[in-house]
């Protein structure tokens, strides 16, 4: 049974969300706020964590800064809050994914499934996208049985992409994963990069679409 952790100072969300998952076949357990949230982590292994943001003390973002730390589970933060900058930011210290409140508890597990079945397909060796097909441990990309070459940093790019399925993924962090922290190089980087991969994907390249003003996404459905 996989292990869930709800962090939430409002005792009716948590038991809400608690009732939903718990139907869901979820083992359920909870915090209050960031303090005992990272003392049930440091103690306790779960297979995912629904953050909130908004809570006195050690806020969402702090706490999900200091659990990447010590633990690579997944995250999905909570908040009333609705600007881009916090969406960008709660991203750029770890989290998988990000619900508005208020919500709906049936797309929080849903969200919940689809981050967690993401997280099974990045530790994959192969991922497969219709007719892309990303080799890890050989670093190849085949387009329909087909290998096409890139380069190191185009391969770097498309599996990071790839393994964030559905995520909008900003310019500055692109730079900093794909790049690497001490990388000084215009943004615009990122742009070329991304021209250049797309016309080596050829007719896939709708795979990765533009999010004006933002940045890129990387979007595969699995009926596609």
């Amino acid at each position: 049974m996989q292990k869930l952790l709800i962090v939430d100072d409002d005792i009716h969300l948590r038991a809400l969300v608690r009732t939903y998952a718990e139907q869901e076949g979820f083992e359920c357990q909870e915090a209050t706020d960031g303090n005992s949230a990272l003392d049930a982590i440091w103690h306790n292994s779960y297979d995912m964590i629904i953050l909130d943001v908004m809570m006195p003390g050690k806020d969402g973002f702090e706490t999900l800064s200091e659990l990447r730390k010590t633990s690579d589970a997944p995250v999905i933060l909570l908040t009333a809050r609705k600007e881009e900058y916090d969406k960008l930011h709660g991203f750029g210290l770890g989290a998988d994914d990000y619900v508005p409140k208020p919500f709906s508890p049936k797309e929080l597990m849903a969200r919940v499934k689809a981050v967690l079945k993401r997280g099974r397909r990045s530790e994959a060796v192969r991922l497969n996208f219709g007719g892309v097909e990303i080799e890890k441990a050989s670093r190849t990309v085949k387009l329909d049985g087909r290998e096409i070459g890139l380069t190191p940093k185009e391969f770097d790019l498309l599996l990071f992409l790839a393994t964030h399925n559905h995520i909008v993924l900003n310019r500055e962090l692109l730079l900093k994963n794909v790049w690497g922290y001490d990388y000084f190089g215009d943004a615009r980087t990122v742009d070329t990069h991304i021209k250049s991969l797309r016309e080596r994907l050829n007719k896939y390249r709708t795979l990765i679409l533009t999010v004006w003003g933002v940045g890129y996404r990387f979007e595969y459905k699995e009926t596609d």
